[in-house]
């Protein structure tokens, strides 16, 4: 029986130090925090001071900045962060502001160039951000640009494929700041997949209401019962440290919920995805799990795929859902990764932008499938010869996300409207929500001056 005293373990033989092991419970208390923290602009104020300037902010993936003059641009609240690859392969990361009159450099979200120039006056930088040309230079008095002002430059660096920035300069080595295992990240080989899908959509809630919804399985079977049928809503909760954490989300299979064991049609889906015949399959629905991921091992050897011999069992079928302290969430799969953005609002704490890149590491083989869970469009190209445009919405004008995100654009609007409610005092939350006490308690330390 789950309860409090028992957590979930999905692999009991795992060794300790496995990838796959259940971590001992994080002693993060029983606080009830103020529900403020999810609507107050003083609060906001707080995170803008004392929080991202601190911490490093995902802004990129490395597959979309391949060749020397590439770039990136990622927005941030009021700040925007343009990324770029260097003649030597090396990535830099810049303030996207010209040091003249504010003008913004770069007005699209991607591009390559062998020089920024800013269309408000004409002034040129390099890849380097160095300064290289003032449009009519001796018309300044000589004291006001003897330092040569370029891009004004910020700390960058990479893990598996990731690019991050920090702002201040001073958190620990990129390295050292994530929390999680080595190899977590790498053996996943983000820089071999490519971005197949983008969308940034403007969500009417506080972007912890957003983080807080997708840190749980707890929902699942009222806000998404639809799911029930291919996963199991009990999934296992583990706390790493500078608040990262991570569920794994058993797939291929049914919830305990169900009674039925047949093999119902979504189950057959995920064996056809894998490889499999579904009408040679003789077993229950308990056994889908297991035969698909031996059908992948099988399938990934017989394709010369080595980095599936990184990976354990699980990790084959489940969702490692991994949360990246303090606004991201990535869906790790051996095929591809579901990257999810919660980004503050400039000056509106009562809304933020969903921003999701679906990845696929395109194989040429007619056996190998993009996995149903990415919910791509139809005629995605998923062979990564064209990076897809960003496709970003208002609130107002919400695209059609899918059927699953869709209800989750709904339930986070209504819980952001009663977190304002007199009856509302605090988030009561299980041992099935740990992951938001740990990422709470993490985000109070650095706004209360702990770190």
């Amino acid at each position: 029986m789950y309860d409090y005293r028992n957590p979930i373990v999905l692999n009991p033989a795992a060794p300790e130090g496995a990838l796959d092991a259940k971590l001992p419970p994080a002693d993060d208390g029983l606080d009830v925090v103020d529900p403020a923290r999810y609507y107050s602009k003083e609060f906001m104020q707080k995170e803008w001071t004392h929080l991202w300037p601190r911490v490093w902010i995902l802004v990129g993936v490395t597959p979309d900045i391949k060749e020397p003059g590439d770039y990136l641009v990622h927005e941030h609240g009021h700040e925007s962060f343009l990324v770029v690859r260097q003649d030597d392969n090396s990535i830099k990361a810049f303030y996207n502001v010209c040091p003249h009159r504010a003008n913004q450099i770069a007005l699209n979200s991607q591009g390559s160039v062998d020089k920024f120039t800013c269309a408000y006056h004409g002034w040129q930088f390099g890849k380097d951000g160095k300064l290289k040309c003032i449009t009519d230079e001796q018309t300044f008095h000589p004291s006001l640009i003897a330092h040569r002002p370029g891009l004004t430059e910020l700390r960058c660096d990479t893990i598996g494929g990731l690019i991050f920035v920090n702002m201040d300069g001073k958190a620990p080595p990129l390295k050292e700041w994530i929390g999680l295992p080595p190899g977590y990240i790498e053996n996943y080989e983000i820089e071999q997949m490519n971005v197949v899908h983008h969308v940034n959509t403007e969500w009417l809630a506080n972007w912890k209401t957003g983080v807080d919804a997708f840190y749980e399985t707890y929902h699942l079977p009222h806000i998404h019962p639809q799911t029930q049928g291919v996963m199991e809503d009990f999934s296992q909760i583990d706390s790493y440290p500078n608040g990262f954490t991570r569920m794994i989300v058993p797939i291929c299979t049914k919830s305990h919920r169900m009674e039925d064991a047949s093999v119902n049609p979504g189950l057959q889906y995920m064996m056809m995805e894998a490889g499999m015949d579904p009408a040679s399959y003789t077993g229950d629905a308990d056994g889908v799990r297991v035969a698909v991921q031996q059908a992948k091992r099988a399938r990934a050897a017989r394709l010369g795929m080595t980095h599936y011999d990184k990976f354990t069992d699980g990790q084959l079928t489940d969702s490692w859902a991994t949360g990246f302290f303090p606004n991201v969430q990535i869906g790790m799969h051996p095929e591809g990764v579901f990257i999810m953005r919660f980004v503050p609002h400039a000056t509106d704490p009562e809304r933020y932008y969903y921003d999701n890149m679906i990845m696929f590491r395109h194989v040429d083989d007619p056996n190998y499938f993009v996995p149903g869970w990415m919910g791509l469009p139809k005629d995605t190209d998923v062979t990564g010869a064209t990076r897809p445009a960003a496709k970003r919405y208002t609130a107002g004008n919400l695209c059609d996300l899918g059927e699953v995100l869709n209800q989750d654009v709904e339930l986070v609007a209504n819980v952001q409207n009663g977190s304002k409610s007199r009856g509302f005092r605090g988030p009561l939350w299980s041992v099935q929500e740990g992951r938001l006490r740990h990422y709470h308690r993490e985000l109070d330390r650095y706004l209360n001056g702990e770190k």
